[in-house]
């Protein structure tokens, strides 16, 4: 049989497959490749380089400022999109394949789709060694690359140009499957993205792309279906799959029917409104009082689709009933099925559809919703976020506050990394799904940014506001200038508490002497006086340091209608963080040292490791 045939470079082929690759959003087919991020070198240029060229007018490309950077604007896109959509990366070889590692592991924990194309040595290896290529003394077949492996789904070095056509057939698999999901790293030979080959034609027609949605086992179905129908005290806590499965109404009505409580992961925020009366908020290490003191009674808990990390389950010591259950609800089996929980392998809108179906008019005890609620209203009472601080310098909570005053629960707030994540967890109340984007399964410094240009690229009508540290400013920025060259504006609010703030206090809490944190207590001759509000104004970003919690509202009302990227910083206090809520969190304080502060600490640490589920 003969077959149709185009002749391309492998890198056209590339360029060109991404373009043919569709989903249906909203009852409408789109690409379901939002644009490649690129910053070209020796590596990429002539290959790729001259292919997304080629169709610039298809699929996009967006030059960064740092390739880590336009890698978590990448990924950024694909989360706010609900992983419905998504993005590649490309990069040259050496340090600009390298940069990406740390998106790539970003990517990994979280479970995000993303495609990174990094160049990679000759695969004739005749100009050996290469500028910038990593040698193996024991392995010829080795570069630098291959530090990617452990942290992609599916990673593959292409060497001919014909290996494209299954290397991107299985991407597209991986990038697409709820259970698989993650980065996909495609490391391209610079001299095999020039090689031409005769294309099957049929590889480069349109597919649509829909979500698979996982039916739940029926065995594993009835026994989830029993644990519930025996339970007195069951909860729910909500995680990111319940976003990406879009499956925010389907738990709302699961919630109320059944009447069960429903707790939130920092991913899982936003999965009900915030003054929904079966909402308990944060759960685990950063958790609401009234969602821990839940979690500790509960019988059953139903997690759906969390990873049930430390900071859900603080680190295994939240919950405490003699016999207690867990369901994971779960896509992926690896989570559904962690410490020795019930898995129901399933999508998440799927999974709860048909367990109420089997539930019928079953539903938890009337008094168990009643002290859910009476929970609700106590901790509404102790976490009020306060308008006129007292203290000198404001505290995070003042400051989120204050944002949340000038701007509502409609803006769309991005965060990773830091005390934030902690503070806003408990304080911020979301809005519409999707609204509140907190990076914290690799709680990446420095995502912020880059991340918040990756949601405005995704929801450019959306009123975005990032809220980092000065710690995580100073780790990357440079995506503040790319997101005004594209002009993206995003509202951005650094917090500068002289330091590395939230890692200073977890170094008191376990005994620990005020060491190289915080400016002040590093090695140094003279202390910097930063000025943020210069450097980003530098970058093109109107920029304002307020004085105040006051200034800043008036800041956010005045930035508001300024069309680029605005930058305002307020100094904070590092010391200050919210004391209603929360739970033990297990970070290891040494068995032996000469200061009692430390041994202190320990006896602590060996009394609270009792409470922990293993």
């Amino acid at each position: 049989m003969t077959q149709e045939t185009i002749r391309l470079t492998m890198a056209q082929a590339v360029a060109t497959f991404m373009t043919r690759q569709m989903t249906i959003i909203d009852g409408k087919k789109v690409p379901i490749f939002g644009g490649v991020f690129a910053i070209f070198g020796h590596g990429n240029v002539a290959g790729m380089g001259e292919a997304l060229y080629q169709v610039r007018d298809e699929l996009p490309t967006y030059r960064a400022h740092n390739e880590q950077g336009m890698a978590h604007a990448a990924i950024a896109f694909a989360k706010a999109s609900f992983r419905r959509r998504f993005m590649a990366a490309t990069s040259s070889i050496g340090p600009g394949a390298t940069n990406m590692v740390t998106a790539a592991a970003l990517a990994h924990v979280n479970r995000i789709p993303v495609l990174l194309l990094p160049g990679d040595v000759f695969a004739n290896r005749a100009p050996d060694p290469v500028l910038q290529q990593v040698e193996s003394f024991g392995d010829g077949t080795v570069s630098a690359n291959d530090v990617f492996r452990p942290v992609s789904r599916y990673f593959d070095r292409i060497t001919r140009p014909e290996q494209i056509i299954s290397a991107l057939s299985r991407a597209m698999q991986v990038l697409t499957d709820p259970a698989e999901c993650g980065p996909v790293t495609l490391a391209l030979c610079q001299d095999v993205q020039a090689e031409a080959y005769d294309y099957p034609v049929e590889f480069l027609e349109e597919r649509v792309w829909i979500p698979r949605r996982p039916q739940p086992d029926a065995t594993e179905l009835e026994t989830a279906v029993a644990a519930l129908k025996a339970a007195k005290k069951p909860v729910i806590i909500a995680g990111g799959g319940v976003l990406y499965s879009e499956a925010t109404a389907t738990l709302r009505a699961f919630a109320e029917t059944h009447g069960i409580p429903v707790m939130e992961t920092n991913s899982g925020k936003s999965s009900l409104p915030h003054d929904h009366a079966l909402n308990m908020g944060s759960v685990g290490v950063t958790g609401s009082s009234a969602s821990n003191l839940l979690a500790e009674q509960a019988d059953v808990v139903l997690a759906v689709g969390s990873r049930l990390q430390d900071f859900t389950t603080g680190s295994w010591a939240l919950f405490k009933a003699e016999g207690v259950k867990i369901i994971g609800l779960n896509a992926q089996l690896f989570d559904a099925g962690k410490h020795r929980g019930l898995p129901l392998v399933a999508d998440a809108k799927v999974g709860l559809e048909a367990l109420t179906a089997r539930l019928g008019g079953w539903a938890s005890p009337a008094s168990w919703v009643a002290a859910a609620k009476a929970a609700k209203s106590d901790w509404l009472g102790a976490a009020k976020l306060v308008t006129d601080p007292t203290n000198a310098l404001p505290s995070d909570a003042q400051v989120i506050g204050a944002v949340h005053r000038a701007r509502g629960s409609g803006a769309t707030l991005v965060c990773a990394s830091g005390g934030l994540p902690g503070e806003l967890h408990k304080l911020w109340p979301a809005g519409a799904p999707g609204s509140y984007h907190m990076e914290y399964g690799f709680s990446t410094m420095g995502y912020e940014i880059a991340g918040g240009l990756g949601v405005k690229l995704a929801k450019p009508d959306d009123d975005v506001i990032v809220m980092l540290g000065d710690g995580s400013y100073m780790m990357m920025n440079s995506e503040i200038a790319t997101s005004v060259m594209l002009g993206k504006k995003l509202t951005i609010v650094v917090l500068d508490n002289r330091g590395f703030g939230c890692i200073n206090r977890l170094q008191m809490a376990t005994g620990g002497a005020n060491f190289n944190n915080l400016l002040k207590d590093t090695r140094h001759e003279v202390l910097p006086e930063i000025d943020f509000a210069m450097h980003a104004a530098a970058m093109g970003a109107w920029t304002k340091k307020v004085g105040s919690v006051g200034e800043l509202e008036t800041a956010l009302a005045e930035a508001a209608g300024i069309e680029r990227t605005t930058v305002l910083v307020i100094d904070t206090d590092p010391l200050i963080s919210t004391d209603a809520g929360g739970h033990w969190w297990d970070v290891a304080v040494p068995e032996v040292s000469v200061r009692p502060s430390v041994n202190k600490a320990r006896a602590e640490y060996v009394d609270a490791l009792k409470g922990q589920r293993h």
